[in-house]
């Protein structure tokens, strides 16, 4: 099994901010993809993310406030099924630490090198939903390749 993993920084920012963004439709519409569909907020809860004709089902499978988010992947391209999204939050310093880890990829496929630098754009983008109160999220990201 491969993960993909990512580390960002938030500076000046709560650590409930950021929990937030990641627990309700705005703040995943704010940094994600502007077409999001569900709450984010209880274990159980699935999320629709669209990115035009694609797009990924989650299902929230464990919250605890202000440390943690994880979603399992229930629908979507078939690389992504089955695979756990985690992000891990704690308090360093003037920082909040977001951990990402998208776990359980059954290979290291060209898409997952695809898919990991999409994620540390979104991660930026999430970074800056929080710290400025604007994100770019798509259709609005940073397009890298004929996968978008």
């Amino acid at each position: 099994m491969a993960n993909i993993l990512h580390r960002i920084g938030f500076k000046n920012a709560s650590i409930d901010d950021v929990y937030r963004a990641l627990t309700t439709r705005d703040g995943l519409a704010g940094w994600w993809t502007t077409d999001t569909k569900g709450e984010g907020d209880k274990v159980g809860n699935v999320i629709e993310f669209r990115f035009g004709t694609d797009g990924f089902d989650m299902e929230v499978t464990k919250l605890d406030t202000n440390r943690l988010v994880q979603w399992e992947v229930v629908a979507g391209p078939r690389e992504w099924v089955g695979t756990t999204l985690n992000f891990e939050l704690k308090k360093d310093g003037d920082y909040v630490i977001l951990l990402f880890s998208q776990q359980n990829w059954r290979e290291p496929v060209e898409f997952m090198y695809h898919c990991s630098t999409k994620w540390a754009i979104f991660l930026m983008s999430l970074k800056s939903l929080v710290e400025t109160g604007k994100g770019n999220p798509h259709p609005f990201d940073v397009k890298i390749d004929n996968w978008n």
